[in-house]
């Protein structure tokens, strides 16, 4: 990591620190856009509940209930729905996942398209929450079509810095949003533990503000290793010798958690559906039963939370790495698993590796996302104040992936260097 930073700042690498200066003015306009509240409204005062996902990975926005306030999950919202739905489900998307880069760029400009339409709705319904049933039908269009432009800004932002910044645009924005609030959610946790009045009182805040970094920072340690952690299958192809001298084992390789926090964000959503239903119903029997059997910070609500989660895993997980095709694509490039036939066996090998890595995966996204939970449950503690959570799954990969991207970029930039000088054509 040390030797990466060090050739960052090397006199070769200028036009690379320009894409991360570039990339740091991106997000910093995000960071000030979610301090700018939608004119005629107010923050919101009241607990956000199944939200508070929103809320985070905004930076605060939807709390400020800023120009910001949807953020971009309307886009991932679209965009998990088309990848479904490329797989087998409506032909035409199916085709176009399979015509390479030009259908990939047509599926993102459907994606923003549906992603769009989304904030519009859900913009319509937050200005419901924010305005009340007194408001005029111009006045709740006018609140949505800001929220709609807030979003519709933030994939332009995002796409700027793909093309001109460090990558990642989107998934970069998300974790500046969730970082943005760390700091904040750190001080109100030491002014809750901290009293200043009693010395006594205060040296035990003090110790039990310790503790509390201490368990984050061990969590932060724990999620890391789990998201770099992998099972590597062994494969063989006919076509070479492992025998042979300089060669070397392939493998492929399969994450633990390979669906993310996909299966976190669907569970979270399909739960506080609920919810949002008995808001706008208004009975209190309904309420009392969703309240009582469907909110995951109940026992019965939590064990259909873990549910979901672990379905959502083996569906997502099933759905993005197709055991038959990469048995298909295996063997038409002319390798095998060693010990297994091509084919059916090496379909069921595959599948049942992806099966037992999943348990495992899904057992760390309910621990992951069940700690906030029974941390809020446990403590007296402010609800903005959590340890783990879906939040720090984001942060932790997006921090990884930019940091191999820079990382390849830096080898493939030295590689580039060092043949130019060993032909003599390289000049400074």
């Amino acid at each position: 990591m040390f030797n990466t930073i060090k050739q960052l700042f090397a006199p070769t690498n200028k036009d690379l620190r320009k894409r991360i200066l570039y990339t740091l003015g991106a997000l910093a306009i995000f960071i000030i856009g979610t301090s700018i509240r939608v004119p005629g409204t107010q923050d919101l005062t009241n607990s956000l509940g199944f939200l508070e996902l929103i809320n985070v990975m905004g930076g605060g926005a939807l709390k400020n209930f800023s120009i910001f306030a949807l953020g971009v999950m309307p886009y991932i919202t679209a965009s998990i729905i088309i990848q479904l739905l490329q797989m087998d489900i409506i032909p035409y998307f199916t085709e176009l996942s399979k015509q390479g880069h030009v259908g990939r760029q047509k599926i993102n400009q459907i994606t923003r398209y549906v992603g769009i339409a989304f904030a519009f709705i859900e913009g319509y319904a937050f200005s419901f929450m924010v305005l009340g049933n007194s408001a005029s039908a111009m006045q709740y269009m006018y609140v949505a079509t800001i929220l709609t432009a807030g979003t519709a800004f933030m994939l332009w932002l995002g796409d700027q810095i793909t093309q001109k910044g460090i990558g990642n645009g989107i998934s970069l924005i998300i974790m500046a949003g969730i970082i943005y609030t760390l700091p904040q959610m750190f001080i109100t946790a030491f002014n809750s533990m901290v009293a200043f009045g009693d010395t006594a009182k205060m040296w035990l805040g003090i110790g039990s503000f310790a503790l509390f970094v201490i368990i984050y920072l061990v969590i932060l340690i724990g999620v890391i290793f789990v998201q770099e952690a992998e099972r590597k299958i062994p494969i063989q192809y006919a076509n070479k010798s492992t025998s042979a001298y300089g060669a070397q084992q392939s493998f492929m390789p399969v994450k633990i958690n390979s669906a993310g926090v996909v299966p976190v964000i669907f569970a979270s959503s399909l739960i506080s559906i609920p919810g949002v239903i008995a808001n706008f119903v208004k009975n209190e029997g309904f309420a009392s039963f969703v309240n009582n059997y469907l909110n995951y910070t109940k026992p019965v609500g939590f064990i259909i939370y873990v549910i979901l989660i672990f379905f959502f895993a083996y569906f997502y997980t099933f759905v993005q790495l197709k055991p038959e095709d990469l048995a298909k694509n295996l063997q038409e490039n002319g390798g095998y698993i060693p010990g297994v036939r091509p084919g059916k066996d090496t379909e069921k090998h595959i599948s049942s590796v992806l099966s037992h890595l999943t348990i495992v995966g899904s057992i760390f996204l309910v621990i992951i996302s069940g700690i906030p939970i029974l941390f809020g449950t446990l403590t007296k503690l402010p609800s903005t104040v959590t340890i783990g959570g879906t939040g720090l799954l984001i942060v932790v990969g997006v921090a990884l992936e930019t940091y191999k991207q820079l990382e390849g970029s830096l080898l493939t930039r030295k590689y580039t260097r060092d043949s130019a000088y060993s032909k003599g054509s390289y000049r400074r």
